[in-house]
């Protein structure tokens, strides 16, 4: 009784549970986004061009790991949506689906990828210098992304069953495994070789292999949450379409993200290498700090999309209030935290001293926006957990593309980088009123069609 009532997402306080929902994901998030962190930190003791080099390839690593966030939040509404009418038969089928179809859709992109590494990389203004090193570094990193997207979808069915803390363990032991290998492949510690960049992709994919084995294991044979065979192409077929269909537009979102920090890396490129490598080390840097709203973006949607079927708006609202609320105050302290750590954060990134003066100067200016980051963020999970997808689709175009890119591009060409920094924080102010406005209407429009439903009937 205790533990239904613990798990009532109808009735059980808002803060507590989202509290008790939130912990373990928060926990999973920091150890996902340290791959790339641990793997910057390492590859800046190599210089500044191999540190510039590995921000060259964030927007597309992120595009993979973006496509796969998509993935696993079609996936978690579909399973969680069988789940609750009972078809646990169906739930199966949808896991595997969700699991081949992810492998294979980054198995593509990957080869896309490696075919044209050349023209991408240029196009984003990587120099003659830069592309050995992306090339040693993205050729093993396409390989891995397909070991990436088992875990990380797997642990969307996980947590459609309900369960948030053993994704976070999943994920500790792949980042464990990843820290640990990294200085000894990058630097080639005791017996191993020196590997250099090469190495800390190396690393990576070992430490996604062992997560992929242990999560098919989990899945297939210990819980029995996906049936331990290849599904027929009608069951596939049939899997697909429900995925999909919130999948897609949440992909498009998370992938228009990478998209539009390419072409932002492309402007910075024009101020040479240091200004590529702050560039890389504050994207990492701000991974790690959207954390709390991160996290917050995937336990609020079911909670949210629990009570909008139960038309109880009311607590959506309440919600998606006490959460913005939350973050604002949450990412104030992070910049005031980055802010008096900035000159430790950039000696331990940096080995050259243009690129420490630079990271100071991004964590002193970027990070205010953070918390109005963080509405947008909220709010286009809380969308599409009320069925509005291409709501939040359209959002993310209008964030990156209206926005974001002419701001940035505007502030280079009067402030030069600085005016880049700059114009991220008003793209941010900008974007977090317009996405609280738009959700905050739509609740005013759903609570307007529920009172008349309700006085009709």
């Amino acid at each position: 009784m205790n533990t239904k009532k613990k798990n009532d997402l109808l009735n059980g306080p808002i803060g507590p549970t989202l509290k008790r929902m939130t912990l373990p994901v928060v926990l999973s998030m920091i150890l996902l986004m340290s791959f790339g962190l641990v793997d910057t930190f390492f590859v800046g003791l190599l210089g500044t061009d191999q540190l510039a080099s590995i921000s060259f390839t964030f927007p597309v690593t992120f595009t993979l790991i973006s496509l796969n966030i998509g993935l696993g939040i079609g996936t978690s509404a579909t399973v969680a949506r069988l789940l609750g009418s009972g078809d646990r038969g169906d739930a199966k089928i949808v896991g595997n689906g969700a699991l081949s179809l992810a492998g294979i859709l980054c198995g593509f992109i990957a080869l896309v990828g490696w075919f044209f590494l050349e023209p991408i990389f240029h196009a984003m203004g990587a120099e003659a210098i830069h592309l050995p090193y992306i090339r040693d570094y993205m050729n093993v990193w396409f390989i891995a992304s397909v070991f990436l997207a088992i875990p990380m979808v797997g642990n969307s069915i996980l947590r459609a069953h309900g369960d948030t803390t053993t994704p976070s363990i999943i994920m500790a032991t792949g980042g464990f495994i990843n820290a640990m290998l990294d200085p000894l492949l990058i630097f080639g510690w005791g017996p191993f070789p020196a590997l250099g960049i090469q190495g800390a992709s190396i690393a990576t994919m070992i430490a996604w292999m062992v997560s992929t084995a242990y999560i098919l294991y989990l899945l297939a044979i210990k819980r029995q949450l996906i049936l331990p065979r290849l599904l027929q192409s009608s069951e596939f077929s049939a899997a697909c379409k429900g995925v999909l269909r919130i999948g897609i537009p949440a992909a498009g979102s998370n992938m228009i993200t990478p998209m539009a920090n390419g072409i932002m890396t492309a402007i910075v490129a024009q101020y040479g290498s240091a200004a590529v490598a702050t560039w890389g080390v504050g994207n990492r840097l701000e991974s790690m700090a959207n954390i709390i709203p991160l996290s917050l973006s995937m336990t609020l949607p079911p909670l949210i999309s629990q009570n909008f079927g139960a038309e109880r708006i009311d607590r959506v609202k309440q919600a998606y209030m006490s959460t913005v609320k939350f973050v604002m105050v949450w990412q104030m302290l992070v910049f005031l935290l980055m802010w008096v750590m900035s000159p430790f954060i950039a000696s331990a990134f940096a080995q050259d001293a243009e690129v420490e003066k630079l990271i100071v100067l991004f964590l002193a200016i970027v990070p205010i926006g953070y918390g109005l980051q963080g509405i947008v963020v909220l709010t286009n999970s809380s969308l599409n957990a009320m069925h509005r997808p291409m709501g939040a689709l359209a959002l993310s175009v209008v964030r990156f593309f209206i926005i974001f890119v002419p701001i940035c591009y505007l502030g280079s060409l009067l402030f030069n980088l600085p005016g880049i920094f700059w114009g991220s924080v008003v793209s941010y102010i900008v974007m977090g009123a317009i996405s609280f406005f738009c959700f905050n209407r739509l609740l005013v429009g759903v609570m307007g069609n529920t009172a008349k439903e309700n006085s009709t009937s």
